[in-house]
């Protein structure tokens, strides 16, 4: 018999923690884990480096012949071979990113690199439309959400850790900046799927977090966590 991939969404606002609780369950899995989010930061990162406007749809959009995205064993993003892991999680990065995600021709061509990941593997994907529009048929939804306050924390001492100079305050700024961005922009906006089960990390540990998406994960689909 052919071996039946599972397909888990995780979707959410900006630094909601979804990466991170999406790699760990991944591992806990057995399931290869796509970084949707780091595809779109790899796009601005390419953008950034060619001296070309973010911001400008024509100029962003012309780049795409040129670059190759792919992820390692270790889950590091490549770009045309390139380890640009540390590089999209710089500021610059992240205060243009939603702009880029905004382009239909864009998000059009990562997803059809996500779908066809999806298509020849079980998978954990997180991103900002996984469960309404890149995988609408996924066996697993999961809108996963914090409050502003705990998400700028979050991301700045995430931020401390990489040594990357930001205040609170801009980091508190960027996330509502990117909040408003994604939920309002015209192509597949940022909303929860109606079979998505929500799950608020506000006051949840990374573990926490991890322990209550492989439940869900149990109940929708009976898979268990291999270690």
């Amino acid at each position: 018999m052919e071996e039946k991939h599972i397909s888990v969404a995780i979707d959410g606002p900006a630094a909601a923690g979804k990466s991170t609780v999406a790699r760990r369950v991944a591992e806990r899995l057995s399931f290869t884990y796509i970084d949707t989010g780091a595809m779109y930061r790899a796009v601005t990162l390419a953008c950034i480096r060619a001296g070309l406007d973010p911001k400008d749809e024509g100029q962003a959009v012309s780049l795409l012949p040129s670059i190759q995205i792919e992820f390692d064993e270790a889950g590091r993003t490549l770009l045309n071979g390139e380890d640009v892991s540390e590089q999209i999680r710089q500021p610059l990065v992240s205060g243009n990113v939603s702009y880029i995600a905004a382009m239909k021709p864009i998000r059009l061509a990562l997803v059809e690199m996500q779908r066809k990941m999806a298509d020849s593997r079980s998978v954990v994907m997180d991103g900002r439309d996984i469960g309404t529009y890149v995988l609408p048929n996924a066996e697993v939804k999961v809108f996963q959400i914090a409050s502003v306050e705990t998400r700028a924390i979050r991301r700045y001492e995430e931020n401390l850790q990489k040594g990357i100079p930001t205040s609170l305050e801009e980091v508190a700024a960027d996330v509502r900046k990117r909040d408003y961005i994604d939920s309002h922009r015209e192509f597949a906006p940022l909303k929860p799927a109606p079979d998505s089960v929500l799950l608020d990390t506000s006051f949840l540990s990374i573990e926490d977090s991890v322990e209550a998406v492989l439940r869900i994960v149990h109940e929708k689909t009976g898979v268990s966590p291999s270690c």
